[in-house]
């Protein structure tokens, strides 16, 4: 009888890169996504995912719903009633990404609909089946963007949605959190060694690994510069493995057997 056929697994990462507001995810709002699916084994991209946000309030998220009560007028007034609290758009922040409020109003996409496409991309991109084969997110200084993906995602409550779709786990407190790569490890795990190197931004990154970056601070062309990034770094360690190199230095075994 025939060994059953064990197909191979293909493992999924969701380039991603925010425009923003500003650098307070919890202040400052979202401008501009771009995500780029891609499979890990040969680093082609399947599917892309680029959209300006329109502007947005504050909003509020998580705890029991509160009991109406009966205020007079000064009271409403005293507490802004019916005013909304808008996000954040720091004119620095839209300057440095060439971003405009007009662009946002005219182009932009709500930010309940960007949530949806980003759980349909992660659904539709999967793969392979399975809980160690839901995307990962990959990104240059991604605990950044993941504040801002959180903001999104908890702003349209879909974060159990979210959960379904993404690896992750869920921490101490209750709150899931994403499985993601930085490439700035990346690059200290190539660079590390090299004095000359101080800096892991991403432009110098890309540079030092013969990458062109065009359109910097834009979100698309950052994903793109970044899912090179990655695939270089990894195709260095798959080439170092395949060879058997290693600059560990080799010590003399004193044992012959280990307990497991």
């Amino acid at each position: 009888m025939a060994a059953p056929k064990i197909e191979p697994k293909i493992f999924v990462g969701i380039v991603l890169d925010f425009e923003t507001g500003g650098l307070d995810c919890t202040k400052s709002a979202c401008t501009q996504i771009a995500m780029h699916a891609v499979r890990m084994d040969n680093w082609q991209v399947i599917d892309r995912y680029v959209r300006y946000i329109q502007p947005y309030d504050k909003q509020e998220i998580g705890g029991p719903a509160k009991r109406k009560v009966l205020k007079n007028k000064r009271e409403l007034e005293l507490e802004g009633f019916g005013r909304s609290q808008p996000m954040g758009y720091d004119q620095e922040a839209l300057a440095y990404s060439g971003i405009t409020m007009d662009m946002l109003i005219q182009q932009g996409v709500n930010i309940h609909e960007i949530a949806k496409d980003i759980i349909r991309l992660g659904e539709r991109c999967t793969l392979t089946k399975g809980k160690q084969t839901k995307p990962v997110l990959i990104g240059q200084n991604i605990t950044f963007d993941i504040g801002f993906l959180q903001q999104i995602i908890n702003y349209a409550g879909l974060i159990k949605d979210f959960e379904k779709v993404f690896a992750g786990t869920t921490d101490f407190y209750g709150n899931f959190q994403p499985h993601y790569i930085d490439t700035i490890d990346l690059g200290r795990l190539c660079f590390a060694h090299n004095p000359e190197v101080t800096s892991y931004q991403l432009e110098l990154l890309a540079e030092r690994l013969g990458i062109e970056l065009e359109d910097a601070h834009d979100a698309d062309a950052d994903v793109e510069a970044t899912h090179h990034v990655v695939a270089v770094c990894s195709n260095r360690l798959r080439m170092n493995g395949e060879s058997g190199e290693t600059l560990l230095p080799r010590k003399e075994k004193t044992r012959m057997h280990f307990k497991i």
